[in-house]
Protein backbone atom coordinates (compact mmCIF):
# COMPACT_ATOMS: atom_id res chain seq x y z
CA UNK A 1 0.00 0.00 0.00
CA UNK A 2 1.03 3.19 -1.10
CA UNK A 3 1.81 6.08 1.78
CA UNK A 4 -0.25 9.00 1.18
CA UNK A 5 0.45 12.34 2.03
CA UNK A 6 -1.72 15.36 3.84
CA UNK A 7 -0.57 17.32 0.97
CA UNK A 8 -1.99 14.65 -1.00
CA UNK A 9 -5.70 13.94 0.61
CA UNK A 10 -5.76 18.49 0.94
CA UNK A 11 -5.61 18.51 -2.77
CA UNK A 12 -8.06 16.22 -3.30
CA UNK A 13 -10.29 18.30 -0.91
CA UNK A 14 -9.57 21.37 -2.91
CA UNK A 15 -10.99 19.74 -5.99
CA UNK A 16 -14.02 18.86 -4.17
CA UNK A 17 -14.54 22.38 -3.03
CA UNK A 18 -14.32 23.76 -6.24
CA UNK A 19 -16.68 21.13 -7.39
CA UNK A 20 -19.08 22.43 -4.17
CA UNK A 21 -18.32 25.78 -5.32
CA UNK A 22 -19.30 25.23 -9.10
CA UNK A 23 -22.94 23.38 -7.87
CA UNK A 24 -23.50 26.60 -5.56
CA UNK A 25 -23.16 29.08 -7.79
CA UNK A 26 -25.12 27.10 -10.26
CA UNK A 27 -27.86 27.49 -7.91
CA UNK A 28 -27.60 31.06 -7.63
CA UNK A 29 -28.01 31.94 -10.71
CA UNK A 30 -30.99 29.81 -11.08
CA UNK A 31 -32.85 30.84 -8.04
CA UNK A 32 -35.49 32.93 -10.27
CA UNK A 33 -35.61 30.73 -12.66
CA UNK A 34 -39.20 28.67 -12.77
CA UNK A 35 -39.16 25.03 -12.03
CA UNK A 36 -35.77 24.56 -11.21
CA UNK A 37 -34.60 22.39 -8.71
CA UNK A 38 -31.23 23.03 -7.12
CA UNK A 39 -28.67 20.66 -6.49
CA UNK A 40 -26.51 19.43 -3.73
CA UNK A 41 -22.67 18.25 -3.50
CA UNK A 42 -21.88 15.23 -1.09
CA UNK A 43 -18.52 14.38 0.04
CA UNK A 44 -17.48 10.89 -0.08
CA UNK A 45 -14.23 9.45 0.68
CA UNK A 46 -12.12 7.00 -1.71
CA UNK A 47 -10.49 4.47 -1.34
CA UNK A 48 -7.35 5.49 -1.81
CA UNK A 49 -7.60 8.54 0.92
CA UNK A 50 -8.88 11.07 -0.22
CA UNK A 51 -12.18 13.31 -0.95
CA UNK A 52 -14.85 13.57 -4.16
CA UNK A 53 -17.97 14.90 -4.57
CA UNK A 54 -21.39 13.58 -5.90
CA UNK A 55 -24.10 15.94 -7.24
CA UNK A 56 -27.48 14.88 -6.84
CA UNK A 57 -30.80 17.10 -7.40
CA UNK A 58 -32.88 18.20 -4.21
CA UNK A 59 -36.25 17.56 -5.35
CA UNK A 60 -38.61 19.43 -2.75
CA UNK A 61 -41.16 21.64 -4.18
CA UNK A 62 -40.62 25.26 -4.93
CA UNK A 63 -43.63 27.88 -3.79
CA UNK A 64 -46.64 27.81 -6.25
CA UNK A 65 -47.04 30.78 -8.24
CA UNK A 66 -50.00 32.62 -9.94
CA UNK A 67 -49.47 31.47 -13.24
CA UNK A 68 -49.71 28.13 -12.24
CA UNK A 69 -45.39 27.54 -12.19
CA UNK A 70 -43.74 26.53 -9.62
CA UNK A 71 -40.84 28.47 -8.11
CA UNK A 72 -37.33 27.20 -8.04
CA UNK A 73 -36.49 25.59 -4.47
CA UNK A 74 -33.45 27.35 -3.94
CA UNK A 75 -32.92 29.66 -0.76
CA UNK A 76 -30.65 32.16 -1.66
CA UNK A 77 -30.04 32.26 2.50
CA UNK A 78 -28.71 28.52 2.54
CA UNK A 79 -26.33 28.80 -0.56
CA UNK A 80 -24.64 32.35 0.68
CA UNK A 81 -24.17 30.18 3.83
CA UNK A 82 -22.48 27.04 1.88
CA UNK A 83 -20.40 29.54 0.02
CA UNK A 84 -19.03 31.13 2.65
CA UNK A 85 -18.35 27.57 5.11
CA UNK A 86 -16.80 26.46 1.51
CA UNK A 87 -14.50 29.13 1.99
CA UNK A 88 -12.98 28.71 4.95
CA UNK A 89 -12.80 24.77 4.39
CA UNK A 90 -10.39 25.63 1.12
CA UNK A 91 -8.54 28.27 3.70
CA UNK A 92 -8.23 25.50 5.87
CA UNK A 93 -6.93 22.60 3.23
CA UNK A 94 -4.73 25.46 1.50
CA UNK A 95 -3.30 25.66 5.21
CA UNK A 96 -2.61 21.53 5.56
CA UNK A 97 -0.69 22.19 2.01
CA UNK A 98 1.51 24.81 3.11
CA UNK A 99 2.55 23.44 6.72
CA UNK A 100 3.36 19.93 4.80
CA UNK A 101 5.47 22.23 3.10
CA UNK A 102 7.11 23.64 5.78
CA UNK A 103 7.75 20.32 7.72
CA UNK A 104 9.18 18.83 4.28
CA UNK A 105 11.91 22.26 4.89
CA UNK A 106 12.79 21.68 7.76
CA UNK A 107 13.40 17.73 7.36
CA UNK A 108 15.50 18.73 4.53
CA UNK A 109 17.51 21.36 6.52
CA UNK A 110 18.14 18.60 9.33
CA UNK A 111 19.16 15.98 7.25
CA UNK A 112 21.33 18.19 5.03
Amino acid sequence: MSQVSASQIAVSALAALDRKRDVTANNIANVNTDDFKKSRALFQTEDIPGVSVKVEKVDTPGMPQPNGVESSNVKIEKELASLITTEHSYTANVEVIETAGKMHETLIDIFA
